[in-house]
């Protein structure tokens, strides 16, 4: 697992969130809208949530696609870590690939959803979204 750490500690508190990359096995990525009344609404990003009291990355990770796309996760692995300082929380993404889960994924809380080849070709991205993107991209050019 690879870690992208910023060169300084924030001054705020960090918020721990698990971040799911579904991946189909054609290639395809699984990206969701932000809804209405969310910090950057309209921005694409891949699903997940906070952690909560006592979880492990694993957990949350089914926790919240369970609540937010009716999916069982079936097979993850941590992937990749990166901390973000946005307006309104300084974030560690805890990046998780996704790869078996059961059940079709649909936007139980109002998200749009769309399965994108990569480069995709949805607009705008949240911040955070586009350097995993760009991971996976780098990953299927080198192979």
């Amino acid at each position: 697992m690879n870690t992208i750490a910023s060169a300084s500690v924030p001054a705020r508190p960090i918020t721990e969130v698990a971040v799911g990359v579904m991946i189909k096995p054609s290639g395809e990525v699984l990206l969701g809208q932000r809804p209405p009344g969310k910090p950057y609404a309209g921005y694409w990003e891949f699903p997940g949530g906070k952690l909560e009291s006592g979880e492990t990355v694993e957990q949350a990770l089914a926790r919240e696609l369970q609540e937010e796309l009716g999916v069982s996760v079936q097979v993850s692995e941590r992937w990749r870590v990166l901390e973000h300082d946005y307006p309104h929380a300084y974030v560690r993404l805890h990046f998780c690939k996704v790869t078996a889960w059961q059940g079709e994924p649909h936007g139980r809380e109002g998200q749009a959803l769309a399965w994108q080849t990569l480069p995709v070709g949805l607009a705008p991205l949240l911040p955070a979204a586009m350097p995993a993107l760009a991971w996976l991209q780098d990953e299927r050019t080198a192979a």
